[in-house]
């Protein structure tokens, strides 16, 4: 099946989906947020404290780009990403209009009586049309210079694990080449022997990354699990006796956190540090995002 076949097929549906999915995704996620405005401080941060105790470790990277971005301009973020999102909603209303328009008169819309690459066309130019181009690369922009200044901070945060990433993936990289590349040379074509070495270096990275960053995902279980144990005590705390008592006039707080942190590390040394099923189907936007960041931050320091 060429590619011309393949647009042809996928077109209209993926069109379809998307058109149907943003809003709804949209959707979801303003009125998440405004949940989250609308709950008392003391949920918000007894919410925060139970995801880092028993959450912390499964998306170090994660947190830590989050906590970053707190300090180098996540409302600025929120505000793109409202920016964005509006446009969004813009362009899928004039789509659902285009698709009623009926030119030509003949009681068929002229949407669908075209497909694959023409289809493609004119949802392109309808793109161009209704978008404002100034607020969406505004948007962007502003979005991309807090990645920046995040991916600086967690360069420096993680120097350890980027360290001990390259050092793995040299030392393995020694062996690869004098035992596993000449293997696997003669196993290839002659034309395409001339990726081997790229596959290899490739290969050897992934072996390094993935453990080192496995050892921090021990480090900062505990550590998440420390610091959200006691967020969450303290929460609890002012829940419990309607911030009448002060976490510093007791210890039951403290003593309440070594119980929450013993359960928070247990419960992700238990899962293996990776998200259960069926918190796995929910939260595969945070493993990509995980996955993305810890690569990102390990090539901007190799």
């Amino acid at each position: 099946m060429g590619a011309e076949e393949i647009v042809q097929k996928l077109a209209r549906p993926a069109i379809e989906l998307l058109m149907n999915a943003a809003p709804v995704i949209i959707g979801v996620s303003r009125k998440c947020y405004q949940f989250y405005k609308a709950l008392p401080i003391v949920y918000v941060q007894l919410i925060i404290g139970a995801v880092l105790c028993f959450f912390g470790g499964l998306y170090p990277a994660l947190f830590a780009a989050l906590q970053a971005a707190e300090h180098s301009g996540l409302s600025t973020v929120r505000r793109s990403l409202s920016v964005l999102s509006n446009e969004v909603l813009t362009i899928i209303e004039a789509s659902k209009k285009d698709d009623k328009v009926d030119a030509d008169g003949d009681g068929i819309p002229d949407a669908k009586q075209i497909e694959g690459r023409e289809l493609v066309k004119r949802k392109f130019k309808l793109v161009l049309t209704k978008m404002d181009p100034e607020k969406v690369n505004a948007a962007i922009a502003s979005i991309y210079k807090v990645w920046l200044s995040v991916l600086a901070v967690l360069t420096i945060q993680f120097a350890r694990t980027i360290a001990l990433a390259l050092t793995i993936s040299d030392f393995v990289k020694k062996m690869t080449d004098r035992l596993v590349l000449p293997i696997v040379r003669r196993a290839t074509p002659k034309d395409y022997q001339k990726w081997c070495p790229v596959l290899i270096d490739w290969f050897t990275k992934g072996i390094g990354v993935s453990i080192a960053w496995r050892i921090q995902e021990v480090i900062s279980a505990f550590t998440s699990a420390c610091a959200g144990g006691l967020i969450m005590a303290r929460a609890l705390l002012h829940i419990v006796t309607k911030g009448n008592k002060d976490h510093e006039d007791t210890k039951m707080d403290e003593l309440a956190s070594f119980a929450f942190a013993a359960a928070g590390f247990y419960f992700q040394f238990y899962v293996g540090f990776d998200a259960p099923f069926p918190l796995n189907w929910i939260l595969w936007p945070f493993e990509i995002a995980e996955v993305w960041i810890r690569w990102s931050v390990t090539n901007a320091a190799s």
